[in-house]
């Protein structure tokens, strides 16, 4: 998961916990608010009950002034229970025999006959003159129940809507926020051994992310600084291989031609000049790798027919392939063109080829077709292919499979297709583990 979708989750789980966290403070807040209200009316309402019942009689009860007589009562009992007056919305006695001394000066909640929901009531003793009686005042829940109801349902609405708008600019904020790192991530993909003069693009803001910057700029510094000294080292070992490699093998073809000496011999010098042949390739790799490093392959850039590039490369190698009982065949469709050096197209597809004949198996085909504005170039035979290992670094320098390393070779040759693909503004990728494919531009493009 993306770390700016982890961040908006991390956010909105936060904004969750917040809201309901706040939200039952609220709500448990106002149903306590709302219930101090009640019970001051409640208390104030039984004081008034009480001076009226106590200097005019029970019968006095029924003028005590009630805010909303739909919604609340007041009675008044004798000491058997009986009610004797009352004024509101109960006709009948709101608390029976039993309870009236448990519920003496105590706020309680239940159910009353005629009043819509729940009551909440206060029970009062009064002496008379005529003896205790007990006040009974009460006040209908309904109204704090639909308070408390339009908050939920208040809560329930927007609780989501304010959680969405807190995602969605929890992501817009991430996304500010990581921009640099994207940035970043941008131009360090973009970097490769021929530009590794680049750097990253620092924020303004002398924060995390600018020393995180600096310190990968850094990092990235040592880097070029290193990859010079290896391409410089490649190129003058290239160099300098030459001299002694041509000297000693044209020493050892002199001898091979004198002929004075025994059979074992010859057989020795011709191996050793065969050798001598492999360190001018080795060498010659090498150098070829080093310039395509630096930008410095000079290419001869010329309108080419496929088919004709391919037809030089299978005419090259179809003696080899013979010689091991496979061939070589060519499939084109239509007529491609490619704007290419022809030595060096023809020296990627051979390294693609020799490749094949070396590590494949049956006939090798050499297809070209053009699709969607470039040429596509795929090399195949019938052998197993490349290992999953091997196909994840089958174009990095000197990268050898297991059989590869039971055969001659160095590892450099699809390295070098790589590198000459490179230069002309092409891609040379495996497809499947089964094939090489080599894409490039169409000429005039």
């Amino acid at each position: 998961m993306p770390l700016r979708v982890r961040l908006t989750c991390a956010y909105a789980a936060a904004v969750i916990a917040v809201l309901i966290l706040s939200g039952l403070f609220v709500y448990v807040r106002l149903h306590d608010d709302l219930d101090d209200a009640i019970d001051a009316e409640l208390r104030a309402r039984a004081t008034a009950a009480a001076d009226l019942v106590r200097n005019n009689g029970p019968a006095a009860v029924v003028s005590t002034p009630l805010e909303d007589a739909e919604e609340s009562f007041v009675q008044v009992l004798d000491g058997d229970g009986v009610l004797l007056a009352g004024a509101g919305t109960a006709s009948v006695q709101a608390v029976s025999l039993g309870q009236l001394d448990t519920r003496v000066g105590a706020l309680v909640e239940a159910a009353v006959a005629d009043v819509d929901g729940s009551a909440r009531m206060l029970v009062r003793e009064v002496a008379t003159t005529d003896g205790a009686v007990f006040i009974v005042v009460g006040q209908s829940l309904v109204d704090r129940e639909d308070a408390l109801r339009d908050v939920r349902n208040s809560f329930a609405v927007g609780g989501p809507v304010a959680v969405l708008v807190a995602s969605a600019l929890g992501y817009w904020l991430a996304g500010l926020g990581l921009r640099p790192v994207e940035e970043m991530r941008r131009t360090a993909g973009d970097i490769s051994a021929r530009r590794t003069g680049q750097r990253l693009p620092l924020p303004p803001a002398r924060d995390e992310m600018r020393r995180l910057g600096e310190t990968l700029n850094d990092m990235l510094g040592r880097l070029e600084r290193s990859f010079e000294r290896e391409r410089r080292f490649v190129s003058d070992a290239s160099h300098e291989l030459r001299t002694p490699i041509t000297v000693a093998k044209t020493e050892l073809e002199g001898a091979l031609r004198s002929g004075d000496f025994g059979p074992d011999v010859g057989e020795a010098i011709t191996a050793a000049i065969e050798e001598c042949d492999s360190l001018w390739q080795l060498a010659d790799d090498l150098l070829v790798v080093a310039r395509a490093d630096e930008g410095g392959l000079d290419l001869l850039l010329e309108p080419l027919a496929v088919r004709a590039v391919l037809d030089g490369v299978r005419n090259r190698f179809v003696d080899r392939a013979a010689a091991h009982g496979r061939s070589i065949v060519i499939d084109v469709d239509g007529d491609p063109a490619v704007l290419g050096d022809r030595s060096r197209l023809r020296q990627a597809l051979g390294n693609v080829v020799d490749n094949a004949l070396r590590h494949g198996a049956g006939t090798i085909t050499l297809q070209g077709a053009e699709l969607d504005g470039a040429v596509r170039i795929d090399v195949s035979d019938s052998g197993t292919g490349f290992t999953e290992e091997m196909a994840s670094h089958a174009f990095e320098r000197f990268a050898r499979g297991d059989h590869g390393r039971r055969t001659a070779g160095a590892g450099l040759g699809l390295a070098i297709v790589a590198a000459l693909v490179a230069a002309h503004g092409g891609r040379a990728t495996i497809v499947d583990r089964r094939f090489v494919r080599i894409t490039l531009p169409v000429a005039g493009t």
